[in-house]
């Protein structure tokens, strides 16, 4: 049999973390990738296509919930599926 499911249509938003509103985990049954400023950027956090901005770890820092310390950077975003 082919398993050949469309993936859903990527949101404008989207986050990694679970807790949040904006994570949609149907779309991570599928690998992302993110492009900002036409680079691909690996260590994307949460992205918004619309504003045109990403999250990403600001280094070591955790936060007091143990999360990675987060920077908000502006500039053209991209999202895909590989």
């Amino acid at each position: 049999m082919n398993d050949t499911t469309t993936p859903p249509q990527l949101p404008d938003r989207l986050s990694v973390d679970p807790s949040s509103p904006h994570h949609v985990p149907a779309v991570f049954q599928h690998e992302v990738g993110i492009k900002f400023n036409d680079k691909e950027r690996y260590d994307v956090e949460e992205y918004c296509i619309s504003e045109g901005w990403i999250k990403v770890p600001a280094g070591k820092v955790l936060d007091r919930k143990g999360r990675p310390m987060l920077i908000k950077l502006k500039g053209k975003v991209e999202a895909f599926y590989k």
